[in-house]
């Protein structure tokens, strides 16, 4: 998938979201840690040689924002929020990163409209998310993108010294 809005410059190549691969381990690990920050991170930031995917983290779970020669830029974790069948019509987003140097450039927008694409596509009829109080860049992009305050958890997590709200976000995926 590419997304027009992205310049197409050989300073902003086009960016293209793809599934991830066993072999994206190493690049979404060295990603991860380099983007891990308390501003949406409850865990602590893993470690070098800390394996990226595991049982619960595969790589069907991910979406990779690929810029050509830049490589991954950019993933999204999407998941059925439990292994419930009464849950299927939902996904959830657990996780979105982008590189310092990719910012700016629409990759978490992209990112983002893939996965709503590809709940679509698997039957989800709705898609949810949690984030991080504080971390006003990511709601003001969710909010853009039809996705609403559903509940908020105040003081959910002591970060840094200090309580941050767990904020739950929702949208429909019909219409």
């Amino acid at each position: 998938m590419i997304v027009p809005e992205i310049p197409k410059d050989s300073k902003h190549p086009e960016i293209r979201v793809r599934g991830a691969e066993a072999a994206d381990e190493p690049a979404l690990a060295a990603l991860d840690r380099a983007t891990w920050s308390t501003l949406h991170a409850v865990l602590p930031a893993s470690g070098p040689g800390q394996p990226f995917f595991d049982e619960r983290h595969l790589p069907a779970h991910y979406l990779v924002a690929d810029a050509g020669a830049e490589g991954a830029v950019g993933y999204l974790r999407l998941v059925p929020p439990t292994p419930m069948a009464c849950h299927t019509h939902v996904r959830q987003i657990q996780g979105l990163a982008v590189a310092e140097a990719a910012r700016g450039r629409g990759v978490a927008r992209t990112l983002l409209r893939a996965a709503l694409d590809r709940a679509r596509a698997e039957g989800a009829t709705r898609i949810t998310l949690r984030v991080l109080g504080h971390n006003a860049p990511a709601r003001a992009l969710y909010e853009s993108e039809g996705f609403t305050v559903e509940g908020v958890l105040p003081g959910e997590f002591l970060l840094a010294g200090a309580y941050v709200d767990d904020v739950l976000m929702g949208r429909s995926l019909l219409g």
